[in-house]
């Protein structure tokens, strides 16, 4: 098997790391050898936060490099741009649609860009979801992650069942139900 490169990006407390690890066990528990590596930006103050999923037969290093990318989850459509030239061609994008303001534009230094997902469309295959309205009507906003972790599945090569196991095996006990429903909405589509 080619190896398999994953990359998750969003803002610090997103829950890109407890994404990575539900990503990282699955990948565990179907046989392969995996390699994860976080990329921490200012994460505590709602900076940049990438991981790289590896994972195949055999990996040799972590880092997924620029046109590798098979899937590039983003929870915030700003950090979809930063990253989407990470992808492969035929890879998939799939965006959050979510706007959180970095500090340059919260101080007034930049604009936020317009119209970003349409513009991603153009050139990338982008399945876009409201993530955070969709977690609001289950009743827990902290879930939106694993809802565009079930939109994502979709597009890997792991059987729904796994992530289940994966998912009830990883999350705090306590969060277990709601985290399911978050991923059977994001998977459901």
């Amino acid at each position: 098997m080619e190896t398999k490169n994953i990359m998750i990006v969003g803002v610090g407390g997103q829950g890109t790391l407890l994404t990575s690890r539900i990503l990282g066990g699955i990948t565990v528990k179907a046989g392969y050898d995996v390699k994860l590596s976080e990329v921490h930006g200012m994460a505590q103050r709602g900076g940049s936060v990438v991981t790289f999923v590896r994972y195949g037969e055999k990996v040799h290093e972590p880092i997924v490099e620029e046109g590798c990318a098979d899937v590039l989850i983003a929870f915030e459509k700003l950090e979809a741009l930063r990253y989407a030239h990470f992808l492969k061609k035929d890879g998939v994008l799939i965006v959050n649609d979510q706007r959180i303001d970095p500090m340059p534009v919260v101080i007034g230094a930049a604009k936020y860009p317009e119209n970003i997902i349409e513009n991603l469309e153009k050139q990338y295959k982008v399945l876009k979801i409201d993530a955070m309205d969709e977690a609001l009507k289950l009743g827990n906003a902290r879930t939106f992650n694993v809802i565009v972790l079930g939109m994502a599945a979709r597009h890997m090569d792991f059987k729904k069942e796994d992530w289940i196991e994966t998912i009830k095996e990883t999350v705090p006990p306590k969060t277990v139900e709601i985290n399911l429903k978050a991923f059977e909405k994001g998977y459901e589509g």
